[in-house]
């Protein structure tokens, strides 16, 4: 009998290290290209924490956890990136919330 994988979804995942993540690094955390991350922080759905040129830009850690249910959103649903960021910011006030009570 193998075992079967589990996949947490990401809103029931906390990221511990608050290591700035890099361009290069956030792309390939989130399987998209570093043109999507540019397009994204462009559009202002993504904002690096240091501004200045791309190459230069850190991410924190939480950006990894919006930044990954963005590009699920606009799979899953087709959804242009201002639509998928409003999804996002609904569903990171929702955990918000609730961590609250």
């Amino acid at each position: 009998m193998s075992a079967t994988p589990t996949t947490i979804p990401a809103s029931l995942t906390e990221l511990l290290d608050d290591a700035a993540l890099t361009l290069g690094q956030l792309a390939r955390c989130c399987r998209v290209t570093p043109e999507w991350i540019c397009t994204h922080v462009q559009a202002g759905v993504l904002q690096p924490l240091t501004g200045g040129a791309a190459g230069d830009w850190r991410f924190a850690s939480a950006t990894l956890t919006r930044a990954r249910r963005i590009v699920q959103l606009e799979a899953t649903f087709d959804a242009d990136p201002q639509l998928a960021a409003l999804a996002a910011d609904l569903m990171e006030e929702v955990a918000r919330l609730r961590g609250q009570l």
